[in-house]
């Protein structure tokens, strides 16, 4: 290794098959893109082509090609989850205004040694991984690894090579990534369960940490026992606090599970307003089944109002909403009105989570 400083590796692992969201994940090493916001850049991307293709074929939303392209459904994520590399480059660029060229694209390689690149997205059908340097050293993090695995500099090259011969398209981000992760701090952007102690997996250690075996990984911000506010959690390891720190963290994650949140009150289905009814406003709806509704409201209702509205559409299962562009959350308006979330003639997105 280049240096003393402690590294951790963030090594997201296969889920069905969202193998796109990991290898973002694994690339920039953090937790930073989920299903749902992946989901609602595929659809604003499917809204764009049916726009474009509305404004300029014969015929428009009636055209043949614009009908068959609704009957098809989305061209950017299948029902299972798999994205399109358009996704995966708009989540990209939106998030961390960072290209992901082809490593053939002209002009890529010209100034660039591919030693010097500070990551890869690798893609064959619909399988994607990531490759990333961190600490002078590269790693290959597919999702289906059961660990991530070194890569040396003398084969990266090759592999590369190795990788497009055997029908992979190759992705590249030069520099200006992410840092890794060198701090307990940075640890907190990614899923615990998922870091791996760097020099366990330099000496090849069976039993290598990941941190998930912290016990006081999942401690929260509360409130201090002399009653002055607490920063979130303590910087310093477990092994060099004090009794009165170690207890203050558990006091703090015991308050922080008692605590009620507003976000659980249960809102009533208010009745629908006619048609012209003054201060009535009409919200539409792509639901978490895909199905599309649309329904009036009172101005003066209250935004968890739409979610007891989506949730007597859907099996009782827990969902998310979002409005706007780009499709935000909007879980934190509940005890809002509508009117004051501008959120009248909106679509909103719904999904299950």
């Amino acid at each position: 290794m280049s240096n003393s400083k402690q590294y951790w590796v963030y090594h997201e692992r296969q889920e069905a098959l969202l193998c796109g969201q990991h290898a973002l994940n694994n690339l920039v090493q953090q937790n930073a893109f989920s299903p749902g916001s992946l989901a609602d850049i595929a659809a604003q991307l499917d809204q764009m082509e049916l726009n474009y293709m509305a404004q300029n074929d014969e015929g428009g939303t009636s055209s043949k090609d614009y009908l068959k392209r609704i009957a098809e459904g989305s061209g950017n994520v299948d029902e299972s989850g798999n994205f399109s590399f358009e996704v995966l480059r708009s989540a990209l660029m939106s998030k961390f205004n960072l290209e992901l060229p082809n490593i053939r694209q002209q002009g890529v390689g010209d100034k660039v040694e591919i030693t010097d690149m500070e990551g890869f997205i690798c893609n064959r059908e619909s399988h994607w991984f990531g490759i990333r340097k961190i600490n002078d050293t590269y790693y290959n993090l597919n999702s289906t690894l059961e660990r991530p695995e070194v890569i040396s500099h003398f084969k990266l090259a090759a592999e590369m090579e190795a990788l497009q011969s055997a029908g992979y398209s190759v992705f590249c981000v030069v520099d200006s990534l992410p840092p890794p992760c060198s701090s307990e701090a940075m640890m907190d952007l990614g899923l615990p369960q998922y870091w791996w102690k760097e020099e366990d997996l330099m000496s090849g250690k069976s039993n290598a940490m990941t941190r998930a075996d912290d016990p006081w990984k999942a401690v929260g911000s509360g409130r201090r026992l002399d009653g002055k506010q607490g920063s979130g959690r303590n910087d310093k390891p477990v092994s060099q606090m004090t009794d009165d720190e170690l207890l203050q963290m558990a006091l703090a994650a015991s308050l922080e599970q008692l605590a009620p949140s507003k976000s659980d009150r249960a809102y009533e289905l208010t009745e629908e307003p006619t048609e012209g009814a003054s201060g009535a406003v009409k919200i539409q709806f792509r639901l978490p089944d895909g199905t599309r509704a649309v329904r009036r409201f009172s101005g003066s209702d209250h935004v968890g109002v739409i979610y007891a509205f989506v949730a007597s559409k859907c099996s009782k299962q827990s969902i998310e909403l979002r409005a706007g562009f780009p499709p935000k959350d909007i879980s934190s308006k509940k005890e809002a009105t509508i009117a004051e979330s501008k959120l009248a003639g909106e679509m909103i997105h719904g999904r299950y989570v």
